[in-house]
Protein backbone atom coordinates (compact mmCIF):
# COMPACT_ATOMS: atom_id res chain seq x y z
CA UNK A 1 0.00 0.00 0.00
CA UNK A 2 1.06 3.37 -1.02
CA UNK A 3 2.40 5.27 2.49
CA UNK A 4 0.97 8.94 3.10
CA UNK A 5 3.90 11.14 2.22
CA UNK A 6 3.92 9.72 -1.53
CA UNK A 7 0.46 9.94 -1.58
CA UNK A 8 0.98 13.71 -0.95
CA UNK A 9 3.48 14.77 -2.94
CA UNK A 10 1.95 12.55 -6.10
CA UNK A 11 -1.41 14.54 -5.40
CA UNK A 12 0.50 17.40 -5.63
CA UNK A 13 2.92 16.70 -9.03
CA UNK A 14 -0.20 15.37 -10.79
CA UNK A 15 -2.26 18.69 -10.00
CA UNK A 16 0.95 20.33 -10.54
CA UNK A 17 0.89 18.80 -14.21
CA UNK A 18 -3.02 19.79 -14.81
CA UNK A 19 -1.77 23.72 -13.56
CA UNK A 20 0.81 24.31 -15.72
CA UNK A 21 -1.33 22.96 -18.45
CA UNK A 22 -3.49 25.49 -17.39
CA UNK A 23 -1.16 28.37 -17.16
CA UNK A 24 0.42 27.17 -20.69
CA UNK A 25 -2.63 28.18 -22.26
CA UNK A 26 -3.83 31.39 -20.49
CA UNK A 27 -0.37 32.57 -21.32
CA UNK A 28 -0.59 31.30 -24.96
CA UNK A 29 -4.36 32.33 -26.08
CA UNK A 30 -5.43 34.82 -28.24
CA UNK A 31 -9.00 35.51 -26.66
CA UNK A 32 -9.53 37.41 -23.80
CA UNK A 33 -12.19 35.05 -22.46
CA UNK A 34 -9.19 32.69 -22.14
CA UNK A 35 -6.27 34.69 -21.73
CA UNK A 36 -7.48 36.81 -19.18
CA UNK A 37 -11.11 35.04 -18.00
CA UNK A 38 -9.64 31.51 -17.44
CA UNK A 39 -12.33 30.20 -19.20
CA UNK A 40 -10.57 27.45 -19.27
CA UNK A 41 -9.65 23.96 -18.04
CA UNK A 42 -7.49 20.69 -18.07
CA UNK A 43 -6.82 17.76 -16.66
CA UNK A 44 -6.05 13.81 -16.68
CA UNK A 45 -8.82 11.24 -17.43
CA UNK A 46 -9.62 7.39 -16.64
CA UNK A 47 -8.49 5.39 -20.04
CA UNK A 48 -11.21 2.75 -19.46
CA UNK A 49 -14.16 5.15 -18.25
CA UNK A 50 -12.86 8.67 -19.29
CA UNK A 51 -13.53 9.81 -15.40
CA UNK A 52 -11.71 12.48 -13.99
CA UNK A 53 -8.68 11.15 -12.61
CA UNK A 54 -6.52 15.13 -11.70
CA UNK A 55 -7.94 18.64 -13.00
CA UNK A 56 -6.26 21.93 -12.18
CA UNK A 57 -7.20 24.52 -9.69
CA UNK A 58 -7.03 27.72 -11.81
CA UNK A 59 -9.43 26.64 -14.28
CA UNK A 60 -13.63 25.90 -14.65
CA UNK A 61 -14.85 23.24 -11.84
CA UNK A 62 -18.09 23.04 -14.60
CA UNK A 63 -15.81 21.53 -16.73
CA UNK A 64 -14.91 18.76 -13.98
CA UNK A 65 -17.84 16.68 -14.79
CA UNK A 66 -18.52 17.96 -18.42
CA UNK A 67 -15.26 16.87 -19.44
CA UNK A 68 -15.41 13.31 -18.06
CA UNK A 69 -18.60 13.11 -20.15
CA UNK A 70 -16.32 14.91 -23.24
CA UNK A 71 -13.50 11.82 -22.59
CA UNK A 72 -16.00 9.23 -22.75
CA UNK A 73 -17.22 9.94 -26.10
CA UNK A 74 -14.02 9.92 -27.54
CA UNK A 75 -13.31 6.49 -25.80
CA UNK A 76 -16.50 5.61 -27.91
CA UNK A 77 -15.36 7.02 -30.93
CA UNK A 78 -11.93 5.23 -30.66
CA UNK A 79 -13.73 1.75 -30.11
CA UNK A 80 -16.24 2.02 -32.79
CA UNK A 81 -13.51 2.76 -35.26
CA UNK A 82 -10.84 1.03 -34.03
CA UNK A 83 -8.23 3.43 -35.15
CA UNK A 84 -6.97 4.65 -31.37
CA UNK A 85 -2.89 5.43 -31.51
CA UNK A 86 -0.42 7.07 -30.07
CA UNK A 87 -0.24 11.06 -30.99
CA UNK A 88 -3.97 11.13 -31.91
CA UNK A 89 -5.58 14.48 -30.67
CA UNK A 90 -9.55 14.60 -31.02
CA UNK A 91 -11.36 18.31 -31.56
CA UNK A 92 -15.41 18.71 -31.10
CA UNK A 93 -17.65 20.70 -29.12
CA UNK A 94 -20.77 18.71 -29.37
CA UNK A 95 -22.76 20.16 -25.97
CA UNK A 96 -25.16 17.22 -25.98
CA UNK A 97 -22.14 14.33 -25.80
CA UNK A 98 -19.96 16.34 -23.67
CA UNK A 99 -21.89 19.38 -22.44
CA UNK A 100 -21.59 22.89 -21.93
CA UNK A 101 -22.42 24.96 -25.42
CA UNK A 102 -20.99 25.35 -28.95
CA UNK A 103 -18.50 28.23 -27.48
CA UNK A 104 -16.31 25.12 -25.83
CA UNK A 105 -13.65 23.75 -27.97
CA UNK A 106 -12.13 20.21 -26.31
CA UNK A 107 -9.30 18.44 -27.39
CA UNK A 108 -8.45 15.28 -25.78
CA UNK A 109 -5.44 13.10 -26.41
CA UNK A 110 -4.20 9.73 -25.40
CA UNK A 111 -1.48 8.93 -23.53
CA UNK A 112 0.37 5.81 -24.19
CA UNK A 113 3.20 3.84 -22.04
CA UNK A 114 5.30 1.57 -22.53
CA UNK A 115 2.83 0.80 -25.63
CA UNK A 116 -0.28 0.76 -23.81
CA UNK A 117 -2.95 3.52 -23.17
CA UNK A 118 -2.11 4.60 -19.86
CA UNK A 119 -4.87 7.66 -19.51
CA UNK A 120 -6.06 10.65 -21.35
CA UNK A 121 -5.22 14.27 -21.02
CA UNK A 122 -7.89 16.67 -22.09
CA UNK A 123 -8.03 20.62 -22.72
CA UNK A 124 -11.14 22.34 -23.27
CA UNK A 125 -11.20 26.37 -23.85
CA UNK A 126 -13.99 29.32 -24.86
CA UNK A 127 -12.82 30.11 -28.41
CA UNK A 128 -14.19 33.46 -29.10
CA UNK A 129 -16.67 33.13 -31.95
CA UNK A 130 -17.77 29.78 -33.74
CA UNK A 131 -20.00 30.94 -36.27
CA UNK A 132 -24.18 30.90 -35.42
CA UNK A 133 -26.60 33.76 -35.64
CA UNK A 134 -24.65 36.43 -32.50
CA UNK A 135 -21.48 37.21 -32.52
CA UNK A 136 -20.11 35.76 -29.40
CA UNK A 137 -23.01 32.53 -29.92
CA UNK A 138 -25.48 34.18 -27.16
CA UNK A 139 -28.26 34.05 -29.15
CA UNK A 140 -31.38 34.47 -26.59
CA UNK A 141 -33.28 33.80 -29.31
CA UNK A 142 -32.01 30.57 -30.57
CA UNK A 143 -34.89 27.88 -30.91
CA UNK A 144 -31.63 25.36 -32.05
CA UNK A 145 -28.57 24.55 -31.93
CA UNK A 146 -27.87 25.42 -35.63
CA UNK A 147 -28.67 29.41 -35.19
CA UNK A 148 -25.85 29.20 -32.37
CA UNK A 149 -22.74 27.83 -33.80
CA UNK A 150 -21.04 25.28 -35.56
CA UNK A 151 -21.31 21.66 -34.10
CA UNK A 152 -18.28 19.81 -34.80
CA UNK A 153 -17.87 15.96 -33.31
CA UNK A 154 -15.47 14.09 -32.32
CA UNK A 155 -13.11 14.32 -35.04
CA UNK A 156 -8.97 13.80 -35.30
CA UNK A 157 -7.17 17.30 -35.78
CA UNK A 158 -3.59 14.97 -35.39
CA UNK A 159 -3.46 11.37 -36.38
CA UNK A 160 -0.60 9.41 -35.22
CA UNK A 161 1.21 13.14 -35.04
CA UNK A 162 0.17 14.52 -38.13
CA UNK A 163 -1.29 17.61 -38.14
CA UNK A 164 -4.88 18.17 -40.66
CA UNK A 165 -4.85 21.21 -41.89
CA UNK A 166 -8.22 20.65 -43.43
CA UNK A 167 -9.87 20.24 -39.90
CA UNK A 168 -8.58 23.79 -38.90
CA UNK A 169 -9.69 25.05 -42.19
CA UNK A 170 -13.07 24.42 -42.24
CA UNK A 171 -12.99 25.39 -38.39
CA UNK A 172 -11.46 28.95 -39.23
CA UNK A 173 -14.05 29.60 -42.07
CA UNK A 174 -17.05 29.32 -40.00
CA UNK A 175 -15.62 32.01 -36.92
CA UNK A 176 -15.74 36.01 -37.36
CA UNK A 177 -12.43 36.00 -35.70
CA UNK A 178 -10.25 32.96 -37.63
CA UNK A 179 -7.12 34.33 -36.02
CA UNK A 180 -8.18 34.23 -33.04
CA UNK A 181 -9.67 30.65 -33.05
CA UNK A 182 -6.51 29.43 -34.73
CA UNK A 183 -4.04 31.12 -31.69
CA UNK A 184 -6.50 29.42 -28.97
CA UNK A 185 -6.47 25.99 -30.88
CA UNK A 186 -2.50 26.01 -30.70
CA UNK A 187 -2.68 27.29 -26.99
CA UNK A 188 -4.84 24.03 -26.31
CA UNK A 189 -2.24 22.12 -28.69
CA UNK A 190 0.57 23.23 -26.29
CA UNK A 191 -1.17 22.31 -23.29
CA UNK A 192 -1.45 18.98 -23.96
CA UNK A 193 2.19 18.42 -25.05
CA UNK A 194 3.37 20.01 -22.27
CA UNK A 195 1.04 17.96 -20.50
CA UNK A 196 2.70 14.58 -21.74
CA UNK A 197 6.10 15.82 -21.11
CA UNK A 198 5.18 16.14 -17.59
CA UNK A 199 3.47 13.12 -17.01
CA UNK A 200 6.39 11.10 -18.84
CA UNK A 201 8.61 12.47 -16.04
CA UNK A 202 6.43 11.74 -13.43
CA UNK A 203 6.14 8.12 -14.33
CA UNK A 204 9.81 7.89 -15.32
CA UNK A 205 10.12 8.80 -11.33
CA UNK A 206 7.93 6.80 -9.39
CA UNK A 207 7.16 4.43 -11.90
CA UNK A 208 3.62 3.60 -13.67
CA UNK A 209 2.24 1.24 -11.09
CA UNK A 210 2.91 3.48 -8.07
CA UNK A 211 1.47 6.89 -9.90
CA UNK A 212 -1.57 4.38 -10.27
CA UNK A 213 -2.29 3.22 -7.38
CA UNK A 214 -2.01 6.51 -5.94
CA UNK A 215 -4.58 7.37 -8.58
CA UNK A 216 -6.90 5.02 -6.83
CA UNK A 217 -6.03 6.06 -3.49
CA UNK A 218 -7.28 9.96 -4.30
CA UNK A 219 -10.62 8.73 -5.88
CA UNK A 220 -11.41 6.16 -2.97
CA UNK A 221 -10.18 8.70 -0.21
CA UNK A 222 -12.71 11.35 -1.85
CA UNK A 223 -15.50 8.77 -1.91
CA UNK A 224 -14.87 8.04 1.41
CA UNK A 225 -14.78 11.52 2.71
CA UNK A 226 -17.97 12.43 1.01
CA UNK A 227 -19.63 9.29 2.63
CA UNK A 228 -18.53 10.95 6.42
CA UNK A 229 -19.46 14.52 5.72
CA UNK A 230 -22.90 13.02 4.32
CA UNK A 231 -23.20 11.23 6.93
CA UNK A 232 -22.94 14.03 9.86
CA UNK A 233 -26.14 15.89 7.89
CA UNK A 234 -29.73 15.21 9.64
CA UNK A 235 -31.72 12.45 7.09
CA UNK A 236 -34.74 13.72 5.53
CA UNK A 237 -36.01 15.41 2.16
CA UNK A 238 -35.56 19.39 1.79
CA UNK A 239 -36.78 21.25 -0.98
CA UNK A 240 -35.61 24.19 -2.81
CA UNK A 241 -37.48 25.70 -6.04
CA UNK A 242 -36.33 28.73 -7.83
CA UNK A 243 -36.63 30.48 -11.18
CA UNK A 244 -35.53 31.52 -14.77
CA UNK A 245 -37.04 34.81 -15.69
CA UNK A 246 -37.75 33.21 -19.51
CA UNK A 247 -35.72 31.50 -22.34
CA UNK A 248 -36.03 34.31 -24.40
CA UNK A 249 -38.43 33.18 -26.63
CA UNK A 250 -41.63 32.81 -24.30
CA UNK A 251 -41.94 35.24 -21.75
CA UNK A 252 -42.95 32.99 -18.88
CA UNK A 253 -40.47 31.52 -15.91
CA UNK A 254 -38.68 28.44 -15.68
CA UNK A 255 -38.62 26.52 -12.89
CA UNK A 256 -35.87 24.58 -11.11
CA UNK A 257 -36.67 22.16 -8.75
CA UNK A 258 -34.50 20.27 -6.35
CA UNK A 259 -35.60 17.14 -3.50
CA UNK A 260 -32.62 16.72 -2.01
CA UNK A 261 -32.96 13.31 0.13
CA UNK A 262 -30.30 12.35 2.90
CA UNK A 263 -30.05 9.07 4.63
CA UNK A 264 -27.22 7.71 6.56
CA UNK A 265 -23.97 8.56 4.17
CA UNK A 266 -26.28 8.56 0.61
CA UNK A 267 -27.40 11.32 -0.61
CA UNK A 268 -30.00 11.93 -3.68
CA UNK A 269 -30.68 15.11 -5.47
CA UNK A 270 -34.29 15.13 -7.61
CA UNK A 271 -34.81 17.87 -9.96
CA UNK A 272 -38.03 15.45 -11.55
CA UNK A 273 -40.02 18.55 -10.80
CA UNK A 274 -37.92 20.70 -12.81
CA UNK A 275 -39.57 22.28 -16.22
CA UNK A 276 -39.24 20.87 -19.31
CA UNK A 277 -37.55 21.87 -21.95
CA UNK A 278 -38.43 24.70 -23.39
CA UNK A 279 -38.18 26.45 -26.64
CA UNK A 280 -35.35 28.81 -26.11
CA UNK A 281 -31.39 28.12 -25.46
CA UNK A 282 -31.58 28.09 -21.37
CA UNK A 283 -31.52 24.10 -21.77
CA UNK A 284 -28.15 22.12 -20.61
CA UNK A 285 -27.52 18.59 -21.44
CA UNK A 286 -27.60 15.79 -19.27
CA UNK A 287 -23.91 16.01 -18.81
CA UNK A 288 -23.76 19.90 -18.25
CA UNK A 289 -26.36 19.41 -15.24
CA UNK A 290 -24.63 16.60 -13.91
CA UNK A 291 -21.31 18.84 -13.69
CA UNK A 292 -23.42 22.15 -12.59
CA UNK A 293 -24.08 19.28 -9.26
CA UNK A 294 -20.48 18.40 -8.50
CA UNK A 295 -19.91 22.51 -8.77
CA UNK A 296 -22.29 22.63 -6.20
CA UNK A 297 -21.36 19.83 -3.67
CA UNK A 298 -17.52 20.63 -4.34
CA UNK A 299 -18.88 24.08 -2.84
CA UNK A 300 -20.82 23.06 0.20
CA UNK A 301 -17.87 20.20 0.87
CA UNK A 302 -14.75 21.98 0.32
CA UNK A 303 -11.98 19.58 1.76
CA UNK A 304 -13.01 16.79 -0.75
CA UNK A 305 -10.59 16.07 -3.36
CA UNK A 306 -11.54 17.32 -6.85
CA UNK A 307 -11.90 13.85 -8.56
CA UNK A 308 -14.32 11.51 -9.48
CA UNK A 309 -14.83 9.60 -6.52
CA UNK A 310 -17.18 12.71 -4.84
CA UNK A 311 -20.17 11.83 -6.97
CA UNK A 312 -19.73 7.80 -5.98
CA UNK A 313 -22.34 8.04 -3.00
CA UNK A 314 -24.70 10.95 -4.67
CA UNK A 315 -27.53 9.76 -7.00
CA UNK A 316 -29.06 12.37 -9.13
CA UNK A 317 -32.26 12.03 -10.79
CA UNK A 318 -32.48 14.36 -14.08
CA UNK A 319 -35.91 12.90 -16.10
CA UNK A 320 -35.56 13.34 -20.19
CA UNK A 321 -38.09 15.38 -20.59
CA UNK A 322 -36.78 18.52 -18.14
CA UNK A 323 -35.02 21.46 -19.46
CA UNK A 324 -32.15 19.75 -17.73
CA UNK A 325 -31.44 16.30 -20.19
CA UNK A 326 -31.80 17.75 -23.28
CA UNK A 327 -30.60 16.37 -27.01
CA UNK A 328 -30.04 18.07 -29.95
CA UNK A 329 -30.62 20.20 -31.52
CA UNK A 330 -32.42 21.98 -28.62
CA UNK A 331 -30.75 25.46 -28.40
CA UNK A 332 -27.90 25.15 -24.47
CA UNK A 333 -26.22 28.17 -25.82
CA UNK A 334 -27.17 29.74 -22.64
CA UNK A 335 -26.27 27.02 -20.19
CA UNK A 336 -24.10 29.58 -17.56
CA UNK A 337 -27.64 30.76 -16.83
CA UNK A 338 -29.20 27.27 -15.92
CA UNK A 339 -26.10 25.89 -14.17
CA UNK A 340 -25.98 28.75 -11.93
CA UNK A 341 -29.71 28.08 -10.62
CA UNK A 342 -28.84 24.17 -10.05
CA UNK A 343 -25.84 25.45 -7.91
CA UNK A 344 -28.44 28.34 -6.51
CA UNK A 345 -31.50 25.24 -5.26
CA UNK A 346 -28.42 23.09 -4.14
CA UNK A 347 -27.25 26.08 -1.71
CA UNK A 348 -30.77 26.69 -0.60
CA UNK A 349 -31.53 22.89 -0.03
CA UNK A 350 -28.52 21.86 1.91
CA UNK A 351 -29.03 25.57 4.10
CA UNK A 352 -32.25 24.12 5.58
CA UNK A 353 -30.39 20.67 6.36
CA UNK A 354 -27.10 22.10 7.51
CA UNK A 355 -27.31 26.10 7.75
CA UNK A 356 -23.74 26.02 8.59
CA UNK A 357 -22.11 24.83 5.89
CA UNK A 358 -24.22 26.61 3.11
CA UNK A 359 -24.87 30.95 2.23
CA UNK A 360 -26.61 33.02 0.28
CA UNK A 361 -26.90 32.35 -3.30
CA UNK A 362 -24.55 34.33 -5.62
CA UNK A 363 -26.14 36.93 -8.33
CA UNK A 364 -26.57 33.85 -10.60
CA UNK A 365 -25.80 35.69 -13.99
CA UNK A 366 -22.66 35.90 -15.99
CA UNK A 367 -24.00 38.79 -17.89
CA UNK A 368 -22.77 37.58 -21.34
CA UNK A 369 -23.12 40.79 -23.54
CA UNK A 370 -21.26 41.32 -26.75
CA UNK A 371 -20.57 44.34 -28.98
CA UNK A 372 -20.15 43.95 -32.59
CA UNK A 373 -19.24 46.29 -35.94
CA UNK A 374 -16.68 46.92 -38.13
CA UNK A 375 -13.87 49.53 -38.03
CA UNK A 376 -13.39 52.20 -39.95
CA UNK A 377 -10.68 50.38 -41.92
CA UNK A 378 -13.41 47.50 -42.35
CA UNK A 379 -11.99 44.63 -40.06
CA UNK A 380 -14.69 43.14 -38.35
CA UNK A 381 -14.69 43.52 -34.14
CA UNK A 382 -16.69 41.53 -31.53
CA UNK A 383 -16.60 42.24 -28.05
CA UNK A 384 -17.59 39.05 -26.31
CA UNK A 385 -17.38 39.22 -22.24
CA UNK A 386 -19.09 38.21 -19.01
CA UNK A 387 -19.58 40.34 -15.90
CA UNK A 388 -19.49 39.95 -12.11
CA UNK A 389 -21.31 40.26 -9.64
CA UNK A 390 -22.47 39.81 -5.34
CA UNK A 391 -22.06 36.36 -3.53
CA UNK A 392 -23.85 35.10 -0.67
CA UNK A 393 -23.10 36.36 2.65
CA UNK A 394 -22.01 33.05 4.67
CA UNK A 395 -21.81 31.60 7.92
CA UNK A 396 -18.35 33.05 8.66
CA UNK A 397 -19.15 36.39 7.06
CA UNK A 398 -19.66 38.76 4.44
CA UNK A 399 -20.71 37.85 0.49
CA UNK A 400 -17.65 38.95 -1.67
CA UNK A 401 -18.37 42.40 -3.86
CA UNK A 402 -17.55 41.92 -7.36
CA UNK A 403 -16.73 38.22 -7.86
CA UNK A 404 -17.26 35.86 -10.90
CA UNK A 405 -19.95 33.35 -11.00
CA UNK A 406 -19.44 30.09 -8.62
CA UNK A 407 -19.20 28.03 -11.45
CA UNK A 408 -15.75 29.27 -11.90
CA UNK A 409 -12.41 30.12 -10.71
CA UNK A 410 -12.07 32.42 -13.62
CA UNK A 411 -11.58 36.20 -13.60
CA UNK A 412 -13.37 39.10 -14.99
CA UNK A 413 -11.63 40.30 -18.25
CA UNK A 414 -9.26 43.87 -17.01
CA UNK A 415 -11.25 47.07 -17.72
CA UNK A 416 -8.03 47.69 -19.51
CA UNK A 417 -8.09 44.92 -22.03
CA UNK A 418 -11.66 45.48 -23.25
CA UNK A 419 -10.54 49.22 -23.92
CA UNK A 420 -7.37 48.80 -25.84
CA UNK A 421 -8.58 45.53 -27.88
CA UNK A 422 -12.14 46.82 -28.33
CA UNK A 423 -13.27 50.48 -29.47
CA UNK A 424 -15.21 50.95 -26.80
CA UNK A 425 -14.68 53.36 -23.27
CA UNK A 426 -15.85 52.35 -19.82
CA UNK A 427 -17.34 55.67 -18.54
CA UNK A 428 -18.46 53.99 -15.00
CA UNK A 429 -16.93 50.84 -13.48
CA UNK A 430 -18.07 50.49 -9.92
CA UNK A 431 -19.82 48.74 -6.93
CA UNK A 432 -23.36 48.89 -7.09
CA UNK A 433 -24.94 50.50 -3.58
CA UNK A 434 -27.58 48.52 -1.72
CA UNK A 435 -27.48 45.69 -4.11
CA UNK A 436 -26.50 42.66 -1.65
CA UNK A 437 -29.17 41.01 0.21
CA UNK A 438 -29.77 42.19 3.63
CA UNK A 439 -29.05 39.80 6.77
CA UNK A 440 -26.70 39.28 9.83
CA UNK A 441 -24.04 38.60 6.87
CA UNK A 442 -24.82 40.89 3.96
CA UNK A 443 -24.45 39.53 0.27
CA UNK A 444 -21.81 40.72 -1.48
CA UNK A 445 -22.39 44.19 -3.85
CA UNK A 446 -23.41 43.70 -7.57
CA UNK A 447 -21.42 46.27 -9.69
CA UNK A 448 -22.27 49.01 -12.05
CA UNK A 449 -20.95 48.85 -15.68
CA UNK A 450 -21.63 51.42 -19.00
CA UNK A 451 -19.72 51.56 -22.20
CA UNK A 452 -19.61 54.19 -24.78
CA UNK A 453 -18.98 52.75 -28.62
CA UNK A 454 -16.10 54.34 -30.27
CA UNK A 455 -16.84 53.51 -33.48
CA UNK A 456 -19.72 54.68 -36.01
CA UNK A 457 -21.96 52.05 -35.27
CA UNK A 458 -22.51 48.42 -33.02
CA UNK A 459 -24.55 45.74 -33.06
CA UNK A 460 -25.31 44.83 -29.10
CA UNK A 461 -26.58 41.70 -27.40
CA UNK A 462 -27.57 40.45 -24.20
CA UNK A 463 -27.83 37.04 -22.77
CA UNK A 464 -28.71 37.32 -18.89
CA UNK A 465 -30.51 36.52 -15.70
CA UNK A 466 -32.17 37.63 -12.56
CA UNK A 467 -34.31 40.15 -14.01
CA UNK A 468 -37.05 39.21 -12.33
CA UNK A 469 -36.41 36.55 -9.79
CA UNK A 470 -33.63 37.99 -7.28
CA UNK A 471 -30.38 36.05 -5.77
CA UNK A 472 -32.60 34.65 -2.44
CA UNK A 473 -30.91 34.54 0.65
CA UNK A 474 -30.69 31.75 3.52
CA UNK A 475 -31.40 31.03 6.55
CA UNK A 476 -33.94 34.22 7.15
CA UNK A 477 -31.56 36.24 4.66
CA UNK A 478 -32.82 39.01 2.01
CA UNK A 479 -32.33 38.83 -1.15
CA UNK A 480 -29.89 40.58 -3.47
CA UNK A 481 -30.84 43.37 -5.87
CA UNK A 482 -32.07 42.58 -9.30
CA UNK A 483 -30.29 42.62 -12.53
CA UNK A 484 -30.76 45.76 -14.56
CA UNK A 485 -30.29 46.26 -18.23
CA UNK A 486 -30.59 49.81 -20.46
CA UNK A 487 -29.11 50.82 -23.67
CA UNK A 488 -29.44 54.56 -25.22
CA UNK A 489 -31.34 55.27 -28.31
CA UNK A 490 -31.74 58.76 -30.00
CA UNK A 491 -35.08 59.12 -27.63
CA UNK A 492 -33.47 57.93 -24.40
CA UNK A 493 -32.70 54.98 -22.29
CA UNK A 494 -34.70 51.77 -23.18
CA UNK A 495 -35.29 48.11 -21.54
CA UNK A 496 -35.08 45.30 -23.04
CA UNK A 497 -39.32 43.62 -22.97
CA UNK A 498 -37.87 40.24 -21.18
CA UNK A 499 -35.83 41.94 -18.68
CA UNK A 500 -32.93 40.65 -19.48
CA UNK A 501 -32.40 39.02 -22.88
CA UNK A 502 -32.19 40.73 -26.20
CA UNK A 503 -30.65 40.66 -29.51
CA UNK A 504 -30.75 43.39 -32.35
CA UNK A 505 -29.93 46.28 -30.52
CA UNK A 506 -28.40 49.36 -32.60
CA UNK A 507 -26.35 51.34 -31.24
CA UNK A 508 -23.99 54.87 -32.43
CA UNK A 509 -21.24 56.53 -31.69
CA UNK A 510 -21.33 58.18 -28.06
CA UNK A 511 -24.54 55.78 -26.79
CA UNK A 512 -24.13 53.73 -23.84
CA UNK A 513 -25.20 50.60 -22.79
CA UNK A 514 -25.71 50.23 -18.76
CA UNK A 515 -25.57 47.21 -16.84
CA UNK A 516 -26.42 46.69 -12.96
CA UNK A 517 -25.85 43.28 -12.18
CA UNK A 518 -27.58 41.75 -8.99
CA UNK A 519 -25.62 41.13 -5.34
CA UNK A 520 -25.49 37.66 -3.64
CA UNK A 521 -28.42 37.07 -1.23
CA UNK A 522 -28.23 37.40 2.61
CA UNK A 523 -26.99 35.09 5.58
CA UNK A 524 -29.70 35.12 8.59
CA UNK A 525 -31.73 37.51 10.00
CA UNK A 526 -30.69 41.95 8.98
CA UNK A 527 -31.82 42.73 12.57
CA UNK A 528 -29.16 40.55 14.07
CA UNK A 529 -26.65 42.46 12.54
CA UNK A 530 -24.41 44.58 14.14
CA UNK A 531 -25.46 48.36 14.03
CA UNK A 532 -21.60 49.26 13.68
CA UNK A 533 -21.46 47.05 10.81
CA UNK A 534 -24.53 48.52 9.07
CA UNK A 535 -22.46 51.81 10.11
CA UNK A 536 -18.94 50.68 8.53
CA UNK A 537 -21.01 49.68 5.26
CA UNK A 538 -22.59 53.05 4.73
CA UNK A 539 -19.17 54.72 5.51
CA UNK A 540 -18.02 52.72 2.70
CA UNK A 541 -20.54 53.20 -0.01
CA UNK A 542 -21.89 49.94 0.35
CA UNK A 543 -25.08 50.77 1.92
CA UNK A 544 -27.00 54.07 1.80
CA UNK A 545 -28.85 56.03 4.59
CA UNK A 546 -32.24 54.72 3.57
CA UNK A 547 -31.16 51.59 3.22
CA UNK A 548 -29.78 51.44 6.46
CA UNK A 549 -33.16 52.58 7.86
CA UNK A 550 -35.28 50.66 5.28
CA UNK A 551 -33.43 46.84 5.33
CA UNK A 552 -31.40 46.88 8.86
CA UNK A 553 -33.41 49.12 11.05
CA UNK A 554 -30.03 51.20 11.63
CA UNK A 555 -30.66 54.80 12.18
CA UNK A 556 -27.22 56.88 11.18
CA UNK A 557 -26.47 60.32 12.37
CA UNK A 558 -24.98 62.98 10.05
CA UNK A 559 -21.44 62.02 10.49
CA UNK A 560 -22.33 58.27 9.69
CA UNK A 561 -22.13 56.43 13.19
CA UNK A 562 -25.31 55.05 14.64
CA UNK A 563 -27.86 56.94 16.59
CA UNK A 564 -28.41 54.54 19.34
CA UNK A 565 -31.64 55.45 20.71
CA UNK A 566 -33.53 55.79 17.12
CA UNK A 567 -31.57 52.30 16.48
CA UNK A 568 -32.97 51.04 19.29
CA UNK A 569 -36.31 52.31 18.25
CA UNK A 570 -36.84 51.05 14.73
CA UNK A 571 -35.97 47.93 15.80
CA UNK A 572 -38.27 47.23 18.19
CA UNK A 573 -40.88 48.22 16.05
CA UNK A 574 -39.18 46.07 13.00
CA UNK A 575 -39.45 42.74 15.83
CA UNK A 576 -43.12 43.73 16.17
Amino acid sequence: MIDLVTLAVLKGRLEQIADEMDATLFRSAFNPIIAEAHDASHGLYDAVTGETLVQGKSGLPIFVGAMAFAVKAVIEKAAKDGDLADGDIYIFNDPYDGGTHLSDFKLVRPYYRDGKLYCYLASVGHWHDVGGNVPGNYNPEATESFQEGMLIPPVKVYVKGEFRQDIVDILQANSRQPISLYGDFNGQINALDLGIRRLTALLDEYGADTVTEALGELKSRAAQLMRSNISELPDGTYTCDDWLDNDGIVDEPLKIALDLTIQGDHMTLDFSRTSDACAGPVNIALSTAVASVYVAIKHVFTEVPANSGVLEPIDIIIPENTMLAVKAPKPVGGYTETILRIIDVVFGAVAQAAPERSNGCAYGTINALSLAGHRVDGRRWVMFSFFGGGHGGHPEGDGLNHGNAPISTATIPPIEILESAYPMFFTQWALRPDSGGPGKNRGGLGAIYEIELLEENADVFLFGERGRYAPPGVVGGGSGALNKFTYEQDDGYKVPPMASKMVGIKIKKGQHVHLETPGGGGYGQALQRDPLAVARDFQLGYVSRDGAARDYAVALNDDGSVNTPKTEQLRQGAAQ
